[in-house]
């Protein structure tokens, strides 16, 4: 749906974007870079600054939170942790070769980060690890081995050539459902790496491992050393977030902060339920001061009706998170249109079943380089190739050492690392207690026990134990209720549209929009989500966007695959 307008009321229209995170960031680029817009007519109101591509030091969250009960606000801290593919974010590296690096003023965000990444391959080679050590490496006899059985190949073979017309055979199944008669999947290498790479559990939709087998068919064949994941050079903020905020303000876009939409006023009298959005009303987080903003029928609404990182909790060194239980706000939103149009999905299928979809991260910052080096010499790898999984953790328990420095603030002697685990109601293996109810510490205390068990050297790291902890700055958990709630079992139309039929100014930028063949829980998905809105709403075609590659049509790619599947 689109329609015509003249300079001059094209000049006048005003976008309101409500989410501060990476699409509708770039929403307004697109505006302002394909739709010939200025940037003060866009104006961005986020409760925060960086959405769920987070990096800052640990004051800065206790700011944002304000919890008096939390001391320690030394260190840093990332909820989660971005991994980017050259191959197939294409939108992604499309958008930010027209933003300037922070760092490097003659490169775009774009050449930075690809340059980056080209002088440090990412090469895992402890991509498994159990009781005896890395299960999956060049050392271990399972290295390259996926373990499928003929019934596990079928079933995935069967899933993955699913056409997508047909998609609503999987409405509301579950990958554990697709695969009811060969539990044995759930036990494979493959498994193991594929659900802690892309963060699926067997309760996620089967309808989701479909598209991402398809989308990503080109990392199968490679999963086991993560060649084809794309680092950026620091932390997801100051690597991708921060530039684009910059180059917006500079174009003259609008920033608020604190600021949380509450409800949407929509005009009562069009016919055929037409979509106009007259109003926002909202408050500031920070002083409960309320407000409406009057808006005309031809003004844009971006909308991020849904975050991942929304009700998030977080603790310290030697305090546990305390669960937030509050509804996602951005859901709440989104529930509210939802209420009064008919097709616009449905929010609880992913925001009313914590069940699937939350789990706990934690970041570990300490004064010196022991520990570090410690796990570079038992996991045979160096700073910043690694993603490392203890499958015999009862809480699923991986980590990530990116490449150091992680932060521009970082202090030379300081040491970052993350990590997270898939099922934090699940008590300890170290720790008598569940996951969710450990301070910090203790979550370091349940690391280092695993690390211990794997270490096979005569000097075991057990045996530096008060050393190590003596160089802990902080270690901070962070309670993520609906950080794999794009991947909750759905039906089709249980999303909306990026931009409803029958809508006249309201779009939907998020993972929570639907859009066909593309994969949710990437920047990819976010930024093309902004595309389509911005092409949708001035009536550029829609094929005009970004290209994007289809590998899983790729016979090369396919025999590859093929061969991957018997190894």
């Amino acid at each position: 749906m689109s329609w015509s307008r003249s300079k001059e009321a094209h000049m006048k229209q005003q976008a309101y974007m409500i989410g501060a995170g990476i699409g509708n960031l770039a929403a307004a680029l697109y505006l302002i870079r394909d739709g010939g817009w200025s940037g003060d007519q866009i104006t961005i109101m986020g409760l925060d600054t960086h959405g769920a591509n987070d990096g800052a030091p640990v004051a800065d969250y206790q700011k944002e939170y304000a919890n008096a009960e939390l001391a320690n606000h030394r260190g840093y801290l990332t909820k989660g942790g971005r991994m980017l593919n050259e191959e197939t974010y294409e939108n992604l590296w499309d958008l930010f070769a027209d933003v300037p690096s922070l760092d490097s003023p003659d490169k775009s965000v774009t050449e930075e980060i690809l340059d980056f990444d080209h002088a440090h391959p990412t090469h895992d080679v402890a991509r498994l690890i159990d009781r005896q050590g890395p299960r999956i490496g060049p050392n271990a006899n399972n290295y390259r081995h996926m373990q499928f059985s003929n019934k596990d190949r079928a079933l995935l073979t069967k899933l993955m050539l699913l056409p997508e017309k047909d998609e609503q055979t999987l409405n509301d199944m579950s990958i554990e459902e697709w695969f009811k008669n060969s539990p044995h999947f759930f036990t494979t290498n493959f498994w193991y790496m594929w659900q802690t790479t892309f963060a699926f559990k067997r309760a996620s939709s089967a309808m989701e491992l479909r598209r991402y087998m398809n989308r990503m068919i080109l990392e199968f064949s490679r999963i086991q050393t993560l060649a084809g994941v794309t680092r950026t050079t620091y932390n997801q903020y100051e690597s991708l977030i921060l530039p684009l905020r910059q180059h917006l303000a500079n174009l003259g876009v609008h920033f608020i902060n604190n600021r949380k939409v509450t409800a949407f006023d929509f005009d009562q009298t069009p016919l055929q339920d037409d979509i106009i959005v007259t109003g926002l009303h909202y408050e500031d987080v920070k002083t409960g001061t309320k407000g409406h903003l009057d808006l005309r029928p031809d003004d844009l609404v971006f909308d991020t009706n849904g975050a991942i990182t929304d009700s998030s909790s977080i603790g310290d060194l030697d305090t546990p998170i305390t669960e937030n239980m509050e509804y996602a706000p951005s859901a709440q939103l989104w529930k509210q249109a939802a209420s009064r149009f008919y097709d616009l999905g449905h929010p609880d299928k992913f925001f009313g079943d914590r069940s699937q979809s939350e789990w706990m991260s934690f970041t570990v910052t300490l004064d010196n380089h022991y520990l570090l080096d410690q796990i570079a010499r038992i996991t045979q790898q160096a700073p910043g190739n690694a993603l490392n999984t203890w499958i015999d953790s009862r809480g699923l328990m991986s980590i990530v050492v990116a490449h150091q420095p992680h932060f521009h603030v970082q202090k030379p002697n300081e040491t970052i690392f993350w990590g997270y685990f898939m099922y934090p109601r699940r008590n300890g293996d170290y720790v008598d207690k569940p996951i969710k109810d450990m301070t910090g510490r203790e979550i370091l205390e349940e690391f280092l026990g695993h690390l211990a068990q794997t270490d096979q050297s005569n000097d075991n790291v057990a045996n530096h134990h008060d050393e190590i902890m003596d160089s802990v700055v902080n270690v901070v958990p962070v309670w993520m209720p609906y950080a794999s709630a794009l991947f909750n079992q759905r039906a089709v139309g249980d999303r909306p549209k990026v931009v409803p039929d029958h809508s006249r100014n309201l779009a939907f930028v998020s993972q929570f929009a639907e859009q066909s063949f593309d994969m949710v829980f990437t920047e990819q998905y976010s930024i093309r989500a902004a595309q389509r809105a911005v092409y949708t709403f001035l009536g550029i075609p829609l094929s005009e966007m970004t290209p994007v590659h289809h590998y899983e049509k790729d016979p090369r790619v396919l025999l590859r695959a093929t061969k991957t599947m018997f190894r």
